[in-house]
């Protein structure tokens, strides 16, 4: 039997469905969900946008780790990290050693896409939006490789990226 009371991370970058996706995975499993961004901004008390623009990315990386490090519990969570933290050192081999990690990709296109909804993204509230993807994709995405198990969001339903997950979690969680 699996045991479902390890945490479940979803990582990679905005736009690729970890918040969608995570909450119906949590429903699924039963297990709590978790928005680290969510998280971050309950605790803080503000916006990360506010964060970036009053204190600096750096500030906002430091609230990140110590989400990861003591703000959340350690296990029945699926938790949808925000796009830049796996990209920190270090963060990535704590997720593992906690949980399951899997990385979550789509498009240029798609993410574009996805992103154009949404003004609480400091990084991409740009002139150059597109290019700013492409930059930021081209620097983070050898983490989000190394980070866990890779699955595409891309061209396909929630559902079918749902019971992906579900598989994956439950065989790498046993």
């Amino acid at each position: 039997m699996n045991d479902k009371s390890k945490n479940l991370y979803l990582v990679g970058f905005m736009g690729v469905g970890k918040s969608v996706i995570g909450r119906q995975v949590a429903g699924k499993l039963g297990l709590q969900f978790i928005d680290s961004d969510n998280a971050i901004e309950k605790a803080k008390g503000c916006r990360i946008s506010d964060i970036f623009e009053t204190e600096g990315e750096a500030s906002f990386r430091q609230y990140e780790r110590r989400f990861v490090e003591s703000g959340h519990p350690s296990s029945g969570c699926v938790i949808a990290c925000g796009g830049g933290l796996v990209v920190q050192a270090g963060i990535a081999e704590i997720l593992r050693a906690r949980g399951v990690v899997i990385s979550l990709f789509a498009s240029i296109e798609t993410i574009m896409e996805r992103t154009s909804r949404n003004d609480k993204r400091p990084l991409l509230n740009v002139e150059n939006r597109e290019s700013r993807i492409r930059d930021l994709l081209k620097e983070r995405e050898p983490a989000y490789l190394a980070a866990g198990i890779a699955i595409s969001t891309q061209g396909r339903s929630a559902a079918e990226v749902v019971e992906h997950i579900i598989r994956v979690y439950e065989s790498h969680s046993a």
